[in-house]
């Protein structure tokens, strides 16, 4: 298996794919999580009140998972597995005069890295929420299950599919199962107002997708990626050139709002209203790479203009900067990890901008498993500390009994998350960041530099986190049901063993918090374990010199322009040796990598740890100065980027339906409709008088009649003379 994707990295184009009708039992992955979702509907229907959901969705996602290990194991090079013959329109017998979209699988490497993953934490973490959930056994446990497996039979259907409208439902699919499962507590505003803010903002990127499915069509006349790839082996382009280098873009909108990007970044944050295992699975580690996914699988699209690359570069440097500022001053812990979230993702499109497709994947999956685990970890705590998620009333929890795997396993995730040196995330980031700085273009070279400044930072917030909550003296605040802290982020099972309020505000004493069992802190381990695994290839290639696992699974895809493995056509580099700082580039950048990543953490010590008080004498000193005030300000309140839309976008739009609304109540209703219909009666009412019964009345109005009809006769036969 080896050899043939050291055979494909050879290669100048991309490999074509082959029928492969004999492999249809991989669609079991993908029909698995939909009878589970039916089976977790018929459970809900029928109020079921064990863990039937969870076992059954356990067990459908475990069977995905192993059947992808199996085709992982039995794969030999690309095929198109077809299922079932699904769309066919002709009405001609040119290129342009047919439309083909069958349900079938596309399976290559890249497919099986993405579904690898997918349905591993799929797995881990239902079995986490199987626990977690148990609160809400029931009619609404089983509607959470339900709601994963929609999800997980949406983003199979997005990885798997063989044409671009399989994608296009798998990605609305994993949408609306984003909706369902943010407004899961659906009795609290906050987070209808979420899954409202988070389908409405992803229309707009999903517009765009749309608009670049149709100018492919429109441009190549197949939606088929087989297809569509062989038109690119052979230079094949049938349009003029604006609607070519038109379609980069439409597809970069897509991913920007699946991937929370810029400027379509703001409604992530306020998804973590959805309960924990929703955060960790589908806004962490699964369905926000899904525009990571998009833009590798259609990467040799995005050279159709040539500054399309770029924008995907400058937007995800610029937006891992921007969230990570916000995560600096945020006090909700799972807020934190939702903006170290998208910064980095930020991190993957600046990846996959400056020509790395192997950087930005191998770093979607090391994200996957340590942003997981610190999601889960935060989990646990909200569970057992009755919703509590203030980083400022909670210390020391390691030293808590039944606490130190949380605890420990957190600090794994950190120390991923901070790039400490020689973690999995370590290389990863480095093979994004030495990409950059070794580029021939200045601009990259000024992202990279910002972007290991923004290293820095996350290393900083991210243990800004675990100093203050695992670390120092013990102490803790219980939450509380139901409070309303603006910051405040968690759903109803999360304030279990709920103390009264005036004990929850000022004792820890009456309050104790109930560890987490076996279902959480065995996935918290395994995950912790996977965190470790998934930087072995990172280790084979540094240490023992040899090829990167994850660098062939993406060199053998039509991502593999940005692999690396083979000497990439048109690749850009400053210098046959480039350098960095004077130094071998990867001398150099792992000295500059190292010193931000411990730089962070050790500011992040002194002021959160050995000082405490020294940060909230820092943040005083600078309100006090007027001419810096501004800068913690607007991190504190997200650089008021949620206000800039509200006045920018929505307030005109809802003065523009005020202004509609009156037109419509008083002049569409009150004076076309309502006005002309009154005419009528107002006439009625004139005569009314001479209907009152009276024999005279009636008379009167009979010779009045006569009169008016004389007149009128009179006048036409006089006019005739004339």
């Amino acid at each position: 298996m080896v050899g043939s994707w050291r055979i494909m990295t050879q290669l100048t184009s991309i490999p074509q794919a082959i029928i492969a009708p004999e492999l249809s039992w991989v669609g079991l992955a993908l029909l698995l999580p939909l009878l589970a979702a039916v089976a977790c509907a018929l459970c809900c229907a029928l109020r079921v009140k064990g863990k039937a959901a969870a076992i059954i969705t356990i067990l459908a996602l475990a069977a995905s998972f192993g059947i992808i290990v199996k085709a992982y194991f039995a794969y030999t090079g690309p095929v198109q597995v077809p299922i079932f013959q699904w769309l066919s329109f002709q009405w001609g017998t040119g290129q342009f005069q047919s439309f083909t979209a069958n349900c079938g699988m596309y399976i290559d490497t890249l497919t099986l890295y993405w579904m690898l993953f997918v349905t591993g934490l799929g797995t881990l973490i239902s079995i986490y929420a199987s626990e977690y959930m148990e609160g809400d056994c029931g009619a609404g446990y089983s509607r959470f299950f339900f709601g994963i497996c929609i999800f997980l039979f949406s983003m199979s259907a997005l990885v798997l599919g063989d044409n671009l409208i399989m994608l296009y439902l798998g990605w609305e699919g994993v949408g609306l199962a984003s909706y369902l499962l943010i407004g899961y507590d659906y009795a609290r505003p906050a987070a209808v107002a979420a899954g409202k803010k988070a389908f409405i903002m992803n229309r707009i990127g999903d517009l765009g997708l749309a608009l670049g499915i149709f100018m492919l069509w429109a441009n190549y006349g197949t939606l088929q990626y087989s297809e569509l790839f062989a038109a690119m082996n052979k230079g094949g382009q049938t349009s003029v050139d604006w609607e070519l280098s038109v379609i980069p873009f439409l597809l970069m909108l897509g991913a920007f709002g699946k991937s929370a990007q810029i400027p379509l970044f703001t409604w992530l944050p306020d998804a973590m209203e959805g309960p924990t295992p929703v955060s960790a699975l589908i806004h962490a580690a699964t369905m926000v790479t899904a525009g990571v996914y998009l833009i590798a699988r259609m990467y040799p699209f995005f050279e159709l203009h040539p500054e399309a690359l770029a924008t995907v570069a400058w937007i995800g440097g610029l937006t891992a900067l921007l969230a990570a500022t916000i995560g600096m001053a945020q006090y909700d812990i799972k807020r934190v990890f939702a903006y170290s979230t998208i910064s980095q993702l930020g991190y993957m499109f600046l990846g996959l901008g400056v020509g790395t497709t192997f950087g930005a994947c191998y770093h979607t999956l090391t994200h996957a498993f340590f942003k997981a685990l610190l999601f889960l970890t935060a989990g646990a705590i909200m569970h057992g500390f009755a919703g509590q998620l203030d980083l400022r009333r909670l210390s020391g929890l390691r030293h808590l009994p039944g606490w130190r795997i949380v605890s420990w396993t957190m600090l794994v995730g950190c120390l991923w998350l901070s790039a400490f040196p020689y973690t999995a995330a370590f290389f990863s980031k480095d093979a994004i960041l030495l990409k950059a700085l070794t580029s021939v273009r200045a601009d990259f070279r000024f992202l990279g530099w910002l972007g290991l400044f923004t290293a820095a930072l996350t290393a900083y917030y991210t243990f800004r986190v675990w100093f203050r909550v695992c670390a120092g003296p013990l102490h803790f605040e219980p939450g509380a049901e139901g409070h309303h802290e603006p910051h405040d982020t968690h759903d109803k099972h999360d304030t279990h063993g709920k103390p009264a309020p005036a004990l929850a505000a000022k004792s820890t004493h009456a309050f104790h918090p109930h560890a987490p069992r076996w279902a959480i802190n065995g996935v918290l381990l395994i995950l912790a374990l996977g965190a470790l695994v998934v930087g072995i290839p990172g280790y084979n290639e540094t240490f023992a010199h040899k090829d990167n696992w994850a660098q062939q699974m993406i060199a053998g895809s039509s991502a593999m322009e940005g692999a690396g493995l083979a000497e990439d056509h048109g690749a850009e580099v400053s210098e046959a040796h480039p350098t960095v700082l004077g130094m071998d580039a990867h001398t150099g950048l792992t000295v500059v990598g190292c010193t931000a990543s411990i730089g962070g953490i050790l500011v992040a010590w002194y002021f959160h740890l050995r000082s405490r008080k020294s940060a909230d004498q820092l943040r005083a000193a600078l309100l006090r100065r007027w001419w810096i005030r501004w800068v913690p300000i607007c991190m504190e309140n997200k650089w008021y980027v949620d206000e800039i839309y509200h006045a920018c976008f929505r307030l005109p739009m809802w003065l523009g339906a005020q202004i509609l609304s009156f037109g419509d109540r008083h002049f569409l209703d009150g004076v076309m409709v309502d006005g002309l219909a009154k005419l009528p009666v107002a006439v009625g009412k004139i005569f009314k008088p001479l209907y009152g019964g009276a024999l005279q009345g009636y008379a009167a109005t009979m010779a009045g009649g006569i009169a008016l009809v004389v007149a009128w006769l009179s006048w036409v036969w006089l006019r005739g003379f004339n």
